[in-house]
């Protein structure tokens, strides 16, 4: 496995590299969820082809008051992570390598990013999606593999691949989860015991609205059970269409059920696929 940790070094990787390539992005702090992608990754370029992991926190996507600077940032153990589940380059640049002092140009989707955690965290989706159009610019993947975990992100990703026909396949990975249920994410290190004793509520909150038949009758019942939780706040809940990330009033197509929810200082999220009724 080669390390790059600039630009130029990442490009020369790719001029040589056997294809497909296949790019996992990731903040580092990786975990099960992380290495599952990586696999995936693998299992789509075959043994001829080349997976690339990016490890790079991006400063374009944290608000004001949010974690940028104590993000965790475990670079030995994110490289063994890396290496165990095969991949053939980690990309992990400066953030100055990515982006000039004085850089002026981003990436902005202006649609699927207004709603859902686009409300809670105004600009980061610009940040998301900048750094995402970036890594296609350098890396040239065939393909990339995301997690369902963070479905807004990826519809809006998807969105950015089609309307700037970046020739990238977008493959989507299902949402780890620890044996209690709760989605596998960087930032449940930050909960208190007592907390991630609660956190699990949230899957089961969406798995039991889900039983409902109509989408008001989903929501309200994942707001209600959602407020059983201990200590939990919630930021919102929603039943979107699955692409659109827009409101429904009726089950006949695919939709979403997504939510998000504060526990001390930690702000989790989560979703659940509904299929289509008759």
């Amino acid at each position: 496995m080669k390390i790059a940790k600039t630009i130029s070094a990442a490009r020369a990787f790719v001029r040589d590299a056997r294809r497909p390539i296949v790019l996992v992005p990731t903040m580092g702090a990786l975990h099960q969820g992380h290495s599952a992608l990586i696999r995936r990754a693998r299992r789509i370029a075959g043994e001829k082809g080349s997976v690339v992991v990016s490890i790079f926190v991006n400063p374009a996507q944290f608000g004001p008051k949010e974690d940028f600077s104590s993000y965790p940032r475990p670079i030995e153990a994110d490289e063994s992570v890396c290496r165990e589940a095969g991949a053939d380059l980690v990309f992990r640049p400066e953030a100055a390598a990515m982006y000039a002092a004085d850089a002026s140009a981003f990436v902005d989707e202006s649609r699927l990013s207004m709603g859902l955690c686009g409300a809670s965290r105004p600009g980061h989706f610009r940040g998301v999606c900048t750094v995402v159009a970036k890594l296609f610019l350098i890396v040239q993947p065939d393909a990339a593999v995301f997690g369902a975990k963070d479905w807004q992100q990826l519809a809006i990703i998807r969105r950015m691949v089609r309307d700037l026909d970046f020739p990238v396949k977008i493959i989507v990975h299902p949402t780890v989860r620890e044996a209690d249920g709760l989605a596998i994410s960087s930032r449940n290190a930050y909960l208190t015991p007592d907390e991630r004793a609660a956190a699990p509520g949230l899957y089961a909150a969406l798995r039991g609205a889900a039983t409902r038949n109509t989408p008001a009758a989903i929501v309200r019942e994942a707001e209600r059970r959602i407020a059983c939780i201990p200590g939990a706040r919630l930021d919102y809940v929603r039943l979107v269409d699955s692409a659109a990330l827009e409101p429904v009033r009726r089950l006949d197509h695919g939709t979403t059920l997504a939510a998000a929810i504060f526990l001390g200082r930690t702000r989790l999220i989560d979703n659940l696929q509904i299929p289509a009724r008759s």
